[in-house]
């Protein structure tokens, strides 16, 4: 299952500038941060709360960030 990540793309710029800026507040690289933002890694609980403190997210909008399922497109014949 791969999840939609644009929204906290968004609020990583709004909030950090730069996914490195906030890799770099996450302690972690720049490469790890790619790696779960395209799905081919996935977040720890424990990196989900540090990310919502820093991105300055409630609780309830954790699913909203982290949870979102990508939705495939399909073939139109």
């Amino acid at each position: 299952m791969a999840f939609d990540y644009s929204k906290l793309h968004g609020k990583i710029r709004e909030k950090c500038k730069t996914q490195a800026e906030f890799a770099k507040r996450m302690g972690m690289s720049r490469t790890t941060l790619s790696a779960k933002l395209n799905n081919n890694s996935e977040f720890t609980q424990q990196e989900i709360n540090k990310a919502t403190e820093l991105l300055n997210l409630q609780q309830i909008e954790i699913p909203i960030y982290f949870f979102a399922i990508k939705v495939q497109k399909t073939e139109q014949k």
